[in-house]
């Protein structure tokens, strides 16, 4: 018994079962406390189709975290790149709000890997400086006043065609970590950079690279996000903040169960078991409070799982 369990877990299948027995625990519990609430099939659909939003986003983060490295800018980059795409699908119609946001994100991508090479400090120091950058462009963009979505435009923030744009990018992802030679650069520099530099890696090229594929999934998800909440305001004071976590969780779920094989398949089960998480805690009637103590607690214990700190390392 114990041969075939130690046999199963050195295969691929086995992050696959932990994700899988997952979400059957999560579902279970929440289904046996508030059965009438929780868990039918018409909700597990509406919850698949908010994880997904965030799943796209985990999917760009996950290049630079497997990397070591962070972007806090990432809700500023939603708002503003969602902010510009309804500003001009008015006069572009959806090629507006679908090349907009892209460009506008892989832009601040980019921006965000120029600025945290040259400076050669933390990226989350400085992903969070330019976080203020973008917000405050936000706030001049829109004058304070809410962008709200014409109805005319609002195919992605629904079946088909939310699913549809969510799984190209899952394939994109998947295609560029595993075919291209960004995807192994990628891997190799989060295994061990001082090697792939000594190897002949350009290691700030291949950084600045990662911050850009950020940036575009980013943009990517600001579609998503603003086709299915059909309004967005400026963030300012660091209030976009909030929207840098729940990828971010689903990203840390890729990074943990990342040796099996399925990275991306665990950042979309990973955001599911998230959402799964929150509609339970919004079935019980919980506060917001609870809701975010949860939040951060499940964020502690994913990081402290899929992050094994190395003696003398330095924070990037």
């Amino acid at each position: 018994m114990k041969e075939s369990y130690q046999k199963l877990k050195s295969t691929h299948w086995y992050g696959l079962v932990i994700l899988a027995v997952l979400v059957f625990v999560f579902w279970g519990i929440f289904k046996i406390l508030t059965p009438s609430n929780f868990g039918t099939m018409p909700k597990m659909v509406s919850y698949l189709q908010s994880s997904l939003i965030y799943a796209v986003g985990g999917c760009g983060l996950y290049f630079i975290c497997v990397m070591g490295l962070f972007d806090f800018s990432v809700g500023a980059n939603i708002v503003l790149s969602s902010i510009i795409g309804v500003s001009l699908c008015t006069s572009f119609g959806y090629a507006g709000l679908l090349i907009t946001p892209i460009l506008c994100g892989t832009i601040m991508g980019l921006f965000n890997g120029l600025v945290y090479s040259k400076l050669r400090i933390p990226s989350m120091i400085v992903t969070t400086g330019l976080a203020l950058l973008y917000e405050s462009l936000g706030v001049f963009v829109t004058n304070g006043s809410e962008k709200i979505l014409s109805e005319k435009f609002r195919a992605f923030g629904s079946y088909p065609w939310n699913f549809v744009l969510a799984v190209l990018a899952f394939f994109l992802c998947g295609f560029i970590l595993k075919y291209t030679k960004v995807g192994t650069y990628t891997y190799a520099i989060g295994s061990n950079e001082n090697t792939a530099k000594n190897m002949g890696v350009n290691v700030n090229k291949y950084k600045i690279i990662a911050f850009t594929l950020c940036g575009m999934f980013t943009g990517i998800m600001s579609i998503l996000t603003i086709s299915y909440g059909t309004s967005m305001i400026a963030a300012s004071n660091m209030s976009s903040m909030s929207r840098n976590f729940t990828p971010l969780m689903g990203t840390f779920f890729g990074l943990a169960l990342k040796k099996y094989g399925h990275p991306i398949i665990a950042i979309i089960v990973g955001e599911f078991i998230i959402s799964l998480i929150f509609n339970g805690f919004v079935s019980l009637g919980a506060p917001t409070t609870v809701q975010n103590i949860v939040t951060g607690a499940a964020l502690l214990l994913i990081v402290c799982i899929s992050i094994k700190p190395v003696k003398g390392e330095v924070v990037k």
